[in-house]
């Protein structure tokens, strides 16, 4: 399990899906107004502006099925299956940034954080997974001819 490249990736990419629990997205400006946007919401100062309960269920589902696909390492074709679910989530993720970003304000200047490419990243982690994954199904399979 982690002697594999694959569980590397994954672990990795489940690190960076976690950590946006804490981290903040961007920063933004409306009518000289500071906000802050973070994984629970829009906030500006203690006042909740925007709920982003979707985005935060959104991280722990993704950052969960990542856990879970670590300790599928067995069910090689089951694990493929759930990391292509993710990378979707993932980008869907990515695309909620932006939505939630510009959706509840008009004439918005923003200043995004490194966090925000954080699902880029993990959806590159995760599609090398998946062709790691698919080198060792291969393998497998070629074993089981030769005998």
């Amino acid at each position: 399990m982690v002697q594999r490249i694959q569980t590397v990736y994954l672990f990795i990419s489940a690190l960076l899906i976690a950590s946006l629990m804490k981290l903040k997205f961007a920063d933004l400006s409306v009518n000289n107004e500071l906000y802050t946007f973070i994984a629970r919401g829009i906030y500006t100062g203690e006042n909740l502006v925007f709920d982003g309960l979707a985005i935060f269920i959104f991280i722990w589902l993704i950052a969960l099925l990542h856990f879970v696909i670590i300790f599928l390492y067995k069910k090689r074709i089951l694990q493929i299956r759930i990391l292509v679910f993710t990378i979707v989530l993932l980008l869907g993720l990515f695309g909620m940034f932006f939505y939630f970003t510009y959706a509840g304000f008009t004439d918005v200047k923003v200043a995004f954080k490194i966090p925000v490419v954080f699902p880029v990243i993990a959806a590159v982690l995760d599609y090398l997974a998946v062709r790691a994954i698919g080198k060792d199904e291969a393998l497998v399979r070629s074993l089981n001819r030769i005998r």
